[in-house]
């Protein structure tokens, strides 16, 4: 009996220490896969607690027919769809609204469930299966916001077999198993996710294979990008957007398309005499969903500290912002191991 039968027999036997020593491996990956699933951080981390709980009520009903992990993963999933079950999908402001007026005064956010970005530190992406030829671009980069903002778009069982079939590589008898269908179902339900999806990522999608971590090149603009909004330099942030830039800050529900607009949009908020100025910023650089992000800290009028107001996640094309999306929720902040304040001139 090889050493993880023997904590398997263990466990079975009800020793909650040699369980968790068995699942306790599989958290990263499992957060990630609820993360695809639900399009959110903080539902992840329950989502992965309550699998472990089934796991733990249905040990006895593990057969070692497969592996450990195969199992987990088909309770995490089964998971993630009862809870998306009547549930609307995440999205971001631009999914629900045109584009806004840079010179109307930001409105207040609303209880639309929206998408959440995920830390880098906690990724750990899944081993790779085989993947059908036409997959490999989607496998590669299936934790970027573009990828798990257009999932949201697909009915949830539709979701699961993409995931399943597309991310983790999973053979199209052991998805139909799973979601109790037939091979012929999950593969008509693959293609037709695989098309929804075309629908839904930017242009250039199918030429965009970004690496594992952002490149020196994309630092080196999230840097500047960084200055400049400490320094308020509206000149030096317009050099650095692309043209056809589009900026969303979930929860407020509006969003700017265009540099001229996304500038605007910054001028009051930066304007020192104007009744909407937010304050002086600080910014950190880290990492979210696989590409470059800063975390910003605001110290506003009469405060000496920067206080925790936003994550923005960046995609950076040809040297230039095509997409700046601020999540302006400061609860995500200690998932990124930041802190919530930060000393003046902390840098």
């Amino acid at each position: 009996m090889g050493d993880d039968d023997a904590v398997v027999t263990a466990a079975q036997a009800g020793d909650e220490s040699a369980f968790a020593a068995l699942v306790e491996r599989h958290r990263g990956e499992l957060r990630v896969h609820c993360y695809r699933m639900l399009g959110s951080f903080d539902e992840s981390e329950d989502l992965v607690q309550e699998t472990f709980l089934r796991a733990w009520r249905n040990l006895d009903g593990f057969e070692r027919r497969s592996t450990l992990r195969t199992w987990l993963y088909r309770i995490a999933t089964n998971a993630c769809l009862d809870a998306l079950e009547g549930r609307a999908r995440r999205v971001l402001p631009h999914h629900v609204t045109v584009p806004s007026d840079p010179s109307v005064a930001l409105s207040s956010g609303t209880d639309i469930p929206w998408l959440q970005p995920f830390p880098d530190r906690l990724w750990e992406p899944a081993a790779p299966g085989e993947a059908e030829p036409d997959t490999v671009v989607v496998g590669r980069e299936t934790i970027e916001l573009a990828f798990l903002a257009a999932i949201q778009h697909l009915p949830p069982r539709q979701r699961a077999a993409l995931i399943l079939r597309d991310v983790l590589g999973w053979p199209a008898k052991q998805t139909a198993a799973l979601l109790e269908g037939s091979v012929a179902s999950v593969n008509s339900a693959v293609q037709r996710a695989r098309a929804t999806l075309r629908e839904h990522l930017p242009e250039r999608r199918l030429e965009w294979a970004p690496s594992a971590e952002p490149t020196e090149r994309e630092r080196a603009v999230l840097r500047r990008y960084m200055d400049a909004v400490e320094h308020a330099d509206l000149g030096a942030v317009a050099a650095l957007l692309a043209e056809e830039v589009r900026a969303t800050m979930p929860p407020y529900p509006m969003w700017f398309q265009g540099r001229d607009a996304v500038v605007a949009s910054l001028a009051e908020s930066w304007d020192t005499g104007s009744p909407d100025y937010v304050g002086r910023f600080q910014m950190v650089e880290t990492r979210a969903n696989g590409g470059p992000a800063a975390a910003a800290y605001v110290r506003r009028l009469g405060e000496h500290t920067y206080r925790a107001v936003a994550i923005g996640v960046l995609r950076i094309e040809d040297d230039r912002v095509v997409e700046l999306t601020a999540f302006h929720d400061p609860a995500l902040f200690p998932a990124f191991a930041l802190p919530m304040a930060l000393p003046p001139a902390h840098r």
